[in-house]
């Protein structure tokens, strides 16, 4: 799995309108499927840089002009200024027919109208679809996407730091787990666990396993919800692990890698995504021996923590003037066969629980996959792509916490801006 794919997930910019350019037949120009239906034609798909393999492609390509007689041209797409880009491209003429869009960002191009309804393709091939994925691609009732893949982040430990506190199982509990580092603690030199206060995709994953939500609804327009009891109780959780962190309470993640951190060898672990552990062993490759992964443990054993699950959908441009084609496309795409492969190549999660055997033998893909069944989003509506810019009021919130504030007080220090940016029209 390559770091530029994780790290553009869950970014979120501004959208413009786009107005969908199609004509009124529905797409094809009348042209009915068949063994010559689309001989001469030629669909253009968008995929982000390391979402699918060469051969994946070239795979796909084929069996899909075996099928169909047209031909796909893939055109490789970089997660920097896609938003805009994607978002010109809607309101052209000639848009690409199918495209790649993360799962966070698909409820505000749906609202804008860029993206064909794919009811049909749901009750056609979607009915054992992943719930937790299927969530990202409905807005306000409709289908607008198909759930491609997502990732979510696991508990990367050193095996040697555990070794050296007396620890011999990985915990299958929120508990087990507090106290393994807290042994940690107690009976090495290491520190327990790497945690930055600003992990707060981390954060969203706590929320999500209490039930919780950042938002609510207020009249007609979103408003902040961090002064909910399932939210305070995620931020007490965070709080409580971070304090056997020696990690700094105003930065995230990647200020500095905390790959880079751990490669140091006296880390006893971190919650990260798989990729981390590469940048680990690029760092010091020594360290891949006492390597080890592990699903992030719940309040009780039968069910792992909440996850954030980011990832990407794949869409048909409302604008196209080949949906039919398009649609023939994504039957191939989304099947098993094409799922299962590209799980195993990028070690990602497939649309289908039952497609989960192909991640065998990636240790960190295994670890992530029980939680994805009870992961989620930050909030799917199109009001949220401003939360996200810097600087992040829930990245302020939980800095304001650590640093002593209670969470009433710190969510009371971020409601404003948060609100602020939850009015403002994509």
């Amino acid at each position: 799995m390559k770091r530029k794919l994780i790290a553009a997930i869950g970014v979120a910019g501004t959208l413009f309108s786009v107005a969908a350019c199609g004509g009124d037949d529905g797409g094809d120009g009348g042209k009915k499927t068949g063994a010559d239906g689309y001989a001469g034609e030629t669909l253009t798909v968008w995929v982000m840089d390391g979402s699918s393999p060469d051969d994946w492609q070239a795979d796909l390509a084929k069996e899909f002009e075996a099928k169909t007689k047209a031909k796909v041209e893939f055109e490789i797409q970089k997660w920097n200024g896609i938003q805009q880009k994607l978002t010109t491209a809607l309101s052209e003429e000639n848009p690409p027919d199918v495209f790649e869009i993360g799962n966070t960002q698909t409820p505000a191009y749906a609202k804008t109208g860029g993206l064909a309804d794919l009811g049909d393709l749901k009750a056609e091939i979607g009915q054992d679809w992943a719930e937790s994925m299927n969530e990202s691609s409905v807005f306000e009732g409709k289908q607008y996407a198909a759930p491609w893949y997502v990732v979510n982040r696991v508990v990367v430990y050193n095996k040697k730091v555990w070794a050296d506190a007396g620890l011999k199982d990985t915990p299958k509990t929120r508990d087990e787990f507090y106290d393994a580092l807290k042994t940690i603690g107690e009976k090495t030199d290491a520190e327990p666990i790497y945690l930055p206060g600003q992990n707060w995709y981390h954060f969203v994953g706590l929320v999500i396993g209490e039930g919780g939500e950042l938002v609510k609804k207020d009249g007609d327009k979103y408003v902040s919800n961090l002064d909910d009891p399932k939210v305070v109780a995620a931020t007490e959780t965070y709080k409580k692990f971070q304090a056997l962190s020696e990690a700094p309470k105003d930065k995230d993640e990647a200020t500095p890698q905390q790959g880079e951190v751990f490669a140091k060898g006296n880390v006893g672990a971190f919650i990260g995504m798989g990729w981390e552990a590469a940048t680990a062993i690029k760092a010091n490759p020594k360290i891949e021996k006492d390597l080890g992964y592990f699903t992030i443990p719940g309040e009780t054993a039968d069910k792992p923590e909440g996850v954030f699950l980011g990832g990407s959908n794949l869409a048909v441009a409302a604008g196209s003037k080949k949906q039919d084609l398009a649609k023939e496309f994504l039957k191939i795409a989304l099947s098993d066969k094409f799922e299962g492969a590209l799980a195993k190549a990028n070690g990602v999660i497939p649309n289908k629980e039952s497609l989960q055997s192909n991640l065998e033998g990636n240790a960190p893909a295994e670890a992530a996959a029980p939680a994805a069944a009870v992961g989620g989003t930050t909030p799917l509506i199109p009001e949220w792509a401003a939360v996200e810019n810097d600087p992040n009021p829930i990245k302020t919130y939980l800095t304001a916490v650590l640093n002593g504030k209670s969470p009433a007080e710190a969510a009371e220090q971020v409601e404003g801006e948060l609100n602020k940016r939850l009015a403002q029209q994509q």
